[in-house]
């Protein structure tokens, strides 16, 4: 069997979803695993140390007994800047700030708004219109400093949204945002 298939039967039989394999210079495996997801289950579950060491021990039974060569395992959650590769993940994410790279830049679809070079984009990932394909929501706003007066007769830049495929996506994660000041409920960013 091959090191995707062991992997892969091993995290999905202890009932977790495999996100990820790597391996690395110098003999590191590095799995990523995450909680199975339908869109009834609640959002704020995550892997746990415990959920990392139950996965850690199976597969270092299941990589000796195939023989499979290794000089480290490393476990771990996909993290705050989670790779986004499947419908399923996008439709888990909607709403969420993601960054996107494109395969290919933009080209002339912009219309001038945008250069026509550009291939990486942060914003909020939504349906599309006819809720087929998906598309990313943002502003090139510069952020307003802590203390900074704004004013209030300035306009605000316009919303901008590109509507693309997964096809057309080179890579797509959640965007890490980090507050140190608490939780705020999902939605406000």
């Amino acid at each position: 069997m091959s090191l995707q298939q062991i992997v892969n039967e091993t995290v999905t039989g202890l009932g977790y979803d495999l996100v990820e394999i790597e391996r690395s210079a110098g003999g590191l495996l590095r799995i990523t695993i995450d909680l199975p997801w339908t869109p009834e289950s609640p959002t704020d579950q995550l892997v746990t140390v415990e959920d990392c060491e139950k996965v850690t021990r199976q597969l270092q039974f299941a990589l000796e007994v195939d023989g499979i060569d290794y000089r480290r395992l490393e476990v771990s959650s996909p993290g705050i800047d989670r790779p986004l590769r499947h419908e399923q993940d996008f439709t888990r994410f909607a709403g969420e700030l993601i960054d996107i790279t494109l395969k290919a830049p933009m080209g002339e679809a912009a219309g001038g708004l945008v250069n026509a070079n550009r291939k990486k984009f942060r914003g909020t990932l939504e349906r599309d219109a006819e809720g087929t394909g998906w598309q990313i929501v943002w502003s090139d706003e510069p952020e307003v400093k802590p203390g900074a007066r704004v004013s209030k007769k300035r306009a605000p830049a316009p919303l901008q949204v590109l509507g693309f495929t997964l096809d057309e996506l080179r890579e797509a994660r959640l965007a890490p945002v980090v507050d140190f000041k608490g939780r705020k409920p999902r939605g406000q960013a």
